[in-house]
C-alpha cells in the first residue's frame, strides 16, 4: 500500500501518507444540474492532508456556515490522529513507542483497516512504512520486509501493540475516513445534497459526475456517483523507484490505476490501494462484496476493465 516520507510536508505531503497532487486524479467534471429554486449552494475549498480539498452543500446560509466549521474541525482532528509528520500525533507516538492506548476514533480506523486487510488477502497492509523508508533512504530492504505483517499487530481493548521494528501508515485509508466523517456529519444535520472531496469523493443526494484519469494515459472515463463514494489509486503518480509509491513486501503493482466505488470513502480508499497489487480473480471477488459497487482497472497499456 502507499507510504510516504514524513519529512516532505512542504512538498504537498500531509505527513501521514501520500503526495497529494500525485495520485488523486478524480476531478469533478460536472455537478448536479438542479432547479434554482432549491436551497442555496455553499462551498468550502482549502487545504486538508497537505492538498486541496473541497466541500459543497445546499441549505440555509447560517446552518451551512456552522456545518462547514464543524467539517474543518473534523478534518483537523483526523490529521492530528494519523499524521506521521507531527511527532505529537497518536500515530507518531504509537510508532515511536511500539504500544499505546489510542482514542476511540483511532480504533475505529484500525478496525476498518483490518477489514480491508482481510478483504484483499493482505495486500492492503498498514505496516509497510519501514519498507517505504528503506526504499527511499537506501536502507536494508530485506530487514524492512521482515517487519511487515498486519497479523503482528495486536489489539486489546484500545491498547495497540506493534511487532518488533514495525511502524504503521494509514495513508491509504485516512483521507477516506475523514471524508466519511464529514459526509455523515452533514447528513445528520439535514443536508441531503453534498459532495465531500478530501482526497476521496463521497456524494449524496442527486448524481455527481466525476472523471477518472490515469497519470500516464490521461482522462479515460466518466463516472456518476449518488449516495456513495469513489477513490482512485495510481502507483506511478508518485514514483518510488520503478514501481511507484504503493509498496508491498512481495507483490509489485499490476495496474496503472484502480478506481473503486463503495458505500464508504474509507473502504473505497483502502480497496483501491490494495487492488493495485491484485490479480483479476481477487479483484472480481472483492467487487462482489457487499458495499462495493464498481471497480475500474487501467492496465499498463491504458485499457479499461470494469467489474
Amino acid at each position: 500500500m502507499r507510504a510516504t516520507d514524513p519529512r516532505r510536508q512542504g512538498a504537498q505531503d500531509w505527513g501521514g501518507g501520500r503526495m497529494m497532487d500525485r495520485r488523486r486524479f478524480l476531478a469533478v467534471a460536472a455537478c448536479f444540474a438542479g432547479s434554482p429554486a432549491l436551497a442555496q449552494r455553499h462551498g468550502w475549498t482549502g487545504r486538508a492532508f497537505g492538498a486541496e480539498a473541497s466541500i459543497e452543500l445546499h441549505g440555509p446560509s447560517d446552518v451551512a456556515a456552522r456545518a462547514l466549521e464543524t467539517a474543518r474541525a473534523l478534518i483537523a482532528e483526523v490529521e492530528g490522529l494519523f499524521s506521521l509528520y507531527d511527532p505529537r500525533s497518536e500515530l507518531a507516538l504509537l510508532n515511536a513507542h511500539g504500544a499505546r492506548q489510542v482514542p476511540e476514533r483511532f480504533m475505529d480506523l484500525m478496525q476498518l483497516a483490518d477489514a480491508a486487510y482481510r478483504m484483499t488477502d493482505g495486500l492492503f497492509d498498514p505496516t509497510v512504512q519501514p519498507l517505504w523508508r528503506a526504499l527511499v533512504d537506501g536502507g536494508d530492504v530485506m530487514a524492512a520486509r521482515a517487519r511487515i505483517g498486519w497479523d503482528q499487530v495486536t489489539l486489546q481493548g484500545r491498547e495497540v501493540t506493534l511487532g518488533q521494528g514495525q511502524a504503521l501508515t494509514f495513508n491509504g485509508i485516512a483521507q477516506g475516513f475523514a471524508t466519511d466523517l464529514v459526509s455523515d456529519m452533514l447528513r445528520s444535520r439535514g443536508f441531503e445534497r453534498t459532495l465531500v472531496n478530501i482526497g476521496e469523493h463521497r456524494g449524496t443526494g442527486r448524481p455527481w459526475r466525476l472523471g477518472v484519469s490515469d497519470p500516464i494515459h490521461g482522462m479515460l472515463a466518466m463516472r456518476t456517483i449518488e449516495n456513495r463514494a469513489v477513490a482512485t489509486s495510481s502507483p506511478m503518480a508518485t514514483p518510488v523507484g520503478s514501481s511507484g509509491h504503493i509498496v508491498h513486501p512481495v507483490q509489485l503493482p499490476r495496474w496503472s490505476t484502480v478506481s473503486v466505488e463503495a458505500d464508504t470513502a474509507a473502504m473505497a480508499d483502502a480497496l483501491s490501494t490494495g487492488l493495485v497489487l491484485a490479480d483479476l480473480d481477487l479483484v472480481k471477488r472483492v467487487s462482489t462484496t457487499s458495499g462495493v459497487h464498481r471497480t475500474t482497472l487501467v492496465d499498463p497499456g491504458g485499457d479499461l476493465i470494469t467489474f
